[in-house]
């Protein structure tokens, strides 16, 4: 058996919880629930906008604090958002992108605090050269749901650390779960990471375990082996309480 400890699951939600569509996984949300009530807060962590969380973890019966707009707002209710970047040069940095590149698009999504949401309507390089050269203190992230403009100190590390402080949670018994580059920073701060069979080379290098199904039924396979890796249980013993 192993000697660490899991106290707290770290989720992305679109590749992982959902499909990229926003389309839930029903018996993965079912899982998520009972380990709630076992226990275990689930933290959403996700390029997703803090009410959408909130609205997510409120139906899904889990942990009322979540890391949106990947790490620049940590939400602990729908009246308590905080945030840690500042929108303004996500604005500058879109003028400035839309001038030079084509086919720059803003993407229809709910409001943000601290991020601009692209359409993936471009070349995410060139995307990246032209920021770069701007001089901005900003970067363009792909989650795979969308291209993001965010603040160069932002990101999903960052947030969640701040979440774990509200929830009192050490890193070390996080076990960080998901698909996408984004996903890296908090991979590297967590206990264990798992990237799901669906996830990009990067995130799959960069984690410390992988499973081999996508989406949804790669999120419950990920939730087994994490018990069975770290503490040597059987996921049915676990949820048997």
């Amino acid at each position: 058996m192993g000697s660490r400890r899991i106290t707290c699951f770290a989720l992305d939600v679109d590749g992982t919880i959902a499909d990229y569509e926003g389309r839930l996984d029903i018996e993965a949300a079912a899982t998520l629930r009972s380990l709630h009530d076992l226990g275990f807060p689930i933290v959403f962590v996700s390029g997703r906008s803090a009410w959408e969380l909130s609205i997510l973890a409120s139906y899904l019966g889990t942990t009322n604090v979540s890391v949106g707009e990947n790490g620049g707002v940590v939400s602990v209710s729908p009246l308590d958002i905080r945030i840690l970047g500042d929108k303004s040069y996500g604005d500058m940095a879109y003028d400035h992108l839309s001038r030079r590149i084509d086919d720059v698009e803003i993407k229809p999504t709910m409001p943000r605090f601290t991020e601009v949401v692209l359409k993936r309507s471009f070349d995410l390089d060139a995307g990246c050269k032209v920021l770069a050269e701007s001089g901005l203190p900003v970067r363009l992230i792909d989650s795979t749901f969308a291209y993001h403009i965010t603040n160069s100190s932002v990101n999903k590390a960052r947030g969640l650390k701040v979440a774990l402080d509200i929830l009192g949670v050490e890193p070390s018994e996080v076990v960080a779960i998901g698909d996408s580059d984004t996903d890296i920073p908090m991979f590297e701060i967590c206990g264990s990471s798992i990237a799901v069979g669906n996830a990009t080379e990067g995130a799959r290098t960069n984690a410390t375990y992988q499973v081999g199904s996508p989406l949804g039924e790669g999120l419950i396979e990920a939730l087994h082996l994490s018990f069975q890796k770290i503490l040597g249980l059987r996921f049915e013993e676990v949820l048997k309480g």
